[in-house]
């Protein structure tokens, strides 16, 4: 099994399912948090080596909580995920310093093709 870390962070329960079923089957470690607040409560001793981020969370949104991660020196690749794409949210995003911006409902291994070249800039 691999050391590599992906934390999933993603108010659907159903979806952080999905993709740690998808991410594990391509040998990789998983974290799923249900919101920005819990992902950051994690500790950078728990950092992982790629973040899978909803733009629409339950309180802190994704684009606030890599802004937050950024302005703290992290340069963590983060591929933001989101059903709600638009001009401005992927101009939003690109702002903010993501590495990816992928549209749901995500191709199994467009995303994995995504994490691993995340992972390999970053490395």
């Amino acid at each position: 099994m691999s050391s590599l870390l992906v934390a999933v962070v993603d108010d659907d329960a159903s979806v952080r399912r999905a993709l740690t079923r998808l991410l594990q089957s391509a040998g990789l470690r998983v974290l799923t948090c249900a919101s920005a607040t819990e992902f950051l409560a994690t500790g950078v001793s728990s950092a992982p080596d790629c973040v899978i981020l909803d733009i629409h969370l339950g309180g802190m949104s994704g684009l606030e909580m890599l802004s937050r991660l950024r302005e703290s020196g992290c340069s963590l690749p983060v591929l933001i995920i989101t059903a709600h794409d638009d001009a401005q949210t992927r101009e939003a995003a690109a702002r903010v310093g993501c590495t990816a911006y992928l549209r749901k409902p995500l191709d199994g291994k467009m995303l994995l093709d995504e994490v691993a070249a995340a992972m390999k800039r970053a490395a």
